[in-house]
């Protein structure tokens, strides 16, 4: 390995052994996932290790439930899991588990060298109490109204909605999860990890750019708020690991689950001969990126820093949040049939699909992300369909049929070439930095220029006479040679459609191999790539989760069916159209961050509008004659936000710009730029 190639260790948060993958987990997996294979593809040292969060009491009492033991219901759980990684293509180095002898030994320690430095003390407390059950309660088995922001049924350790972190004790109205009652105050002696003591290191590592700028901001409100000390030891029964020089006092899950990174590290380099220290090491050069949802940044950037640092192991180099998923703009329902399992997507469609739809939607920023059915199926069938696998389609057909699969000797147009190789470098910038929707959109405006490429060639034609058979093998060269590029570039989002494009080539892809062009050689017989997506499967995948018993669906129309005949409503005039139907619209402030002309069109421009930081859309409107370009970019509009995505001859419009006239040059957009912010719903 070059002394110049990075050292990079990178976690995704550990899936919690207690209940199958989802949909929702995907997000988070495959984003790591993918920038990982991209480190790798560009010959970085780059390690993906994940566990299964394996301790606590929901563990126990399900383990309890089935009649089997904790361990069987995590080793089983464990290896459901790897099934469901490995058929999303997800490229673990080391998967382990939090119940391991490294683990316990790992958090031992760190506990011990905290304790040892003064940065843990006791104190007797009230805890919640289930006489009933006869347990004291763990924070996620008391839910309550959060005393910050008075939202309901919230967890007894932290609010989802406006992210406070609190003692259960706080809670408004508490009520125990296992039996159902009011829970009891009794007293308990508790360790506590004194947090405070690392308030500068912490605040200097913030700002340090380890973080995202929304996670900084919000961690500078926790710290000006005054860090309070956290209760790390939970009471018998619990399953996990004991404190050392105690009886019947446990750990918190929340202390021993981010040590399982370490614990995983443990494993790897056991299996591998590489060092601990290199990666752990208080004087480690190698980088640690952790990858996380939102809803746990504060345990990675506060608690996690501090642990590491008061035991004397190197800090994270970066942790970087995800926002969550909604599928149809709705959060996922069981009655709609839209909380999919991972097993259930894999039934039913090609993983690919999901690994790219996911990669155009995800940004470097905390938004949530929307699985939007109908624009999944449009999106695949355009742009991995139509778009890229079509390139290699016709090219390898008609060298196949025509040629006996040899590529010409050179290229007729290295010029385009050499443009598809000069956006390696901006291409290997959005990887970098998880700006993988703005890699996806560069990526297929090269696919667009290739097809046009072969569009305007058309080698189906040439190739029928025999005065220029060589221009058609000249020209599918140059498009098999294009696709090996457009291939490379999606490599670390569809691996499985690059491996098998690296068969039909017959020569291995790396970032820099695929710039130098593969000619005079012959290629393999063409099969096909990745199918369209069947609408039908979809529906079938959608029913598949619905739940077996189909009273809550029921319930739920019934609710709406009489919320409907409940309003009653004035005829609507003919040619008129309802205000209900009319406050479906969502209207939304834009910035044009960019605008170009669109080849063989003779109204349209093309313009790709910022709704919101990595939220931006492909739209066509027939605004040509009015408005230049370059007049555009910069300016605010308002869009619909929420039209269905249309596919066009051109390719996809996800979007309408509001504009009026009689037409021609008199049109004239909707432009608020008088105080006007992108994401500004208009009223």
């Amino acid at each position: 390995m070059s002394t110049s190639k990075r050292r990079i260790l990178v976690t995704a948060a550990l899936p919690y052994a207690n209940g199958d993958i989802h949909i929702g987990h995907m997000v988070e997996y495959l984003q790591t996932d993918i920038w990982c294979r991209y480190q790798r593809l560009v010959g970085n040292h780059c390690i993906y290790l994940c566990a299964d969060d394996a301790h606590g009491t929901p563990i126990m009492l399900r383990a309890r439930k089935e009649g089997i033991s904790p361990q069987e219901l995590i080793d089983t759980m464990q290896e459901r899991h790897q099934a469901d990684f490995a058929g999303f293509g997800i490229q673990f180095d080391e998967f382990h588990t939090t119940h391991s002898e490294e683990n316990k030994q790992q958090a031992q320690k760190i506990y011990l060298a905290l304790r040892d430095g003064g940065h843990i003390h006791t104190k007797t407390i009230e805890q919640a109490y289930d006489p009933e059950a006869k347990m004291f309660l763990p924070d996620r088995f008391i839910k309550g109204t959060c005393p910050k922001c008075k939202t309901e049924d919230q967890y007894g350790d932290s609010c989802e909605s406006c992210g406070s972190t609190y003692a259960s004790g706080e809670l408004i109205d508490p009520v125990s999860v296992v039996s159902g009652k009011t829970p009891i105050n009794k007293e308990s002696e508790h360790y506590f990890f004194k947090l405070g003591d690392f308030q500068e290191m912490l605040e200097s590592w913030i700002a340090a750019d380890h973080v995202q700028p929304e996670v900084r901001n919000k961690l500078k409100e926790w710290l000006e708020g005054g860090l309070r000390d956290w209760d790390i030891s939970r009471d018998a029964p619990y399953w996990g690991f004991e404190i050392p020089d105690t009886v019947d006092k446990y750990f918190y899950v929340w202390l021993d689950a981010p040590v399982g990174y370490m614990a995983t590290t443990h494993k790897y380099c056991e299996r591998t001969g590489e060092k601990f220290e290199d990666y752990w090491g208080k004087d480690s050069t190698a980088e640690v990126h952790h990858f996380l949802g939102k809803d746990i940044a504060y345990f990675h950037t506060l608690f996690w820093p501090a642990m590491l640092y008061g035991a004397g192991y190197r800090t994270p180099t970066a942790a970087y949040c995800h926002g969550f998923l909604t599928v149809n703009a709705k959060k996922m329902s069981k009655s709609r049939g839209t909380f999919i399992a991972a097993r259930t997507y894999l039934d039913h469609l090609d993983p690919e699909y999901l690994r790219y739809y996911f990669a155009a939607k995800l940004s470097s920023g905390l938004d949530d992300i929307d699985l939007n059915l109908e624009d999944f199926e449009q999106r695949i069938n355009s742009d991995l369909v139509g778009k890229l696998v079509n390139i290699a389609s016709r090219c390898a057909g008609i060298l196949g049929k025509r040629f006996e699969s040899k590529l010409s000797s050179e290229l007729p147009a290295p010029e385009l070439y050499e443009e598809f190789g000069a956006a390696a470098e901006e291409i290997a910038a959005f990887y970098e930095g998880r700006e993988f929707s703005k890699a996806i959109r560069r990526i297929m405006a090269l696919a667009d220029k290739a097809n046009q490429y072969i569009a305007d060639k058309a080698p189906w034609k040439l190739a029928k006479e025999e005065a220029t058979r060589e221009q058609a093998q000249a020209v599918c060269t140059q498009g098999i040679n294009l696709y090996r590029m457009l291939i490379t570039y999606l490599a670390p989002v569809v691996p499985r459609i690059y491996e098998d494009s690296v068969a039909l080539m017959g020569s291995p892809l790396t970032w820099e191999s695929a710039r130098i062009p593969l000619l005079g050689v012959s290629i393999g017989t063409f099969s096909p790539l990745i199918q369209r997506v069947d609408k039908d499967k979809v529906a079938a995948m959608v029913e598949a989760s619905r739940p077996a018993d189909p009273e809550p669906a029921k319930q739920e129309a019934k609710k709406k069916k009489k919320s409907k005949k409940s309003k009653k409503s004035a005829p609507v005039p003919e040619g008129c159209i309802a205000f209900e139907d009319f406050a479906k619209v969502d209207l939304r402030v834009a910035k044009i961050i960019r605008a170009e002309h669109v080849e063989g069109a003779d109204k349209l421009l093309q313009i790709t509008a910022e709704l919101a930081p990595g939220d931006t859309r492909n739209i066509f409107a027939g605004i040509k004659e009015a408005y230049a370009p370059e007049d555009l970019v910069g300016r605010h509009v308002v869009v619909v936000a929420n039209l269905a995505p249309r596919k066009m001859r051109f390719g996809m419009s996800e979007g309408m710009i509001i504009a009026a006239g009689p037409g021609g040059k008199d049109i004239f957009v909707l432009s608020p730029d008088d105080g006007a912010v992108a994401g500004m719903v208009v009223k």
